[in-house]
């Protein structure tokens, strides 16, 4: 009977969950569900964000960290079917800034999330760059930038890292979760994660 407990925690915590149920107060500009990303088209078929349970909580506490400065979070990306990553590579294959989908993403694997900084109002605050920019000044050891932009950076950077998050070394934007090891790429579309709920 623990046994059989046991696997259903595994599998409830190992769960694709939308973020907007464990953090309402997260605001979301999914790219790639929208024809304004670099690609230039469509990808996903809604704008919704899931990540694996422990990931989603841990973006909640960060969120209800900034909510207490009058800040919070706006969400780019997170779970990506690996049927997207692979176009994507397409578009752009080099492991810097898109992974290889024979491997597999974070993103593949709802662990990564793409995101910044907003006011209470909603309004980005400022960053070296626009999202899904693939030049060196997304690269978070860039700067040759306004010390308020530095700033910025830093405060996203810190936030995360004490939420579990570890950044990417070439985009400002790019954390994984701890542990995103652990889970394997999946190709769900998000019609069928929204039937989950």
């Amino acid at each position: 009977m623990l046994g059989v407990l046991f696997s259903v925690i595994l599998l409830a915590e190992s769960a694709l969950v939308n973020i907007q149920d464990v953090a309402p107060g997260i605001r979301l500009d999914i790219r790639y569900a929208t024809a304004r990303n670099f690609t230039g088209t469509k990808l996903y078929e809604e704008a919704a964000c899931y990540l694996r349970a422990p990931a989603a909580r841990a973006l909640a506490a960060a969120q209800r960290e900034l909510e207490k400065q009058g800040l919070g979070l706006k969400i780019y990306d997170c779970y990506r079917p690996l049927s997207v990553q692979r176009k994507l590579w397409k578009l752009v294959p080099d492991e810097r800034y898109v992974a290889n989908p024979e491997k597999g993403s974070r993103h593949n694997r709802g662990a990564a999330v793409d995101l910044t900084l907003v006011d209470r109002n909603g309004r980005e605050l400022p960053m070296p760059t626009e999202y899904d920019d693939f030049s060196e000044r997304a690269h978070r050891n860039y700067n040759a930038l306004p010390e308020s932009v530095i700033r910025n950076r830093a405060l996203l950077e810190d936030l995360m890292r004490r939420h579990g998050f570890e950044p990417l070394p070439t985009e400002w934007w790019h954390f994984d979760f701890t542990g995103w090891e652990q889970y394997p790429p999946e190709d769900v579309p998000f019609s069928e994660l929204k039937k989950k709920q």
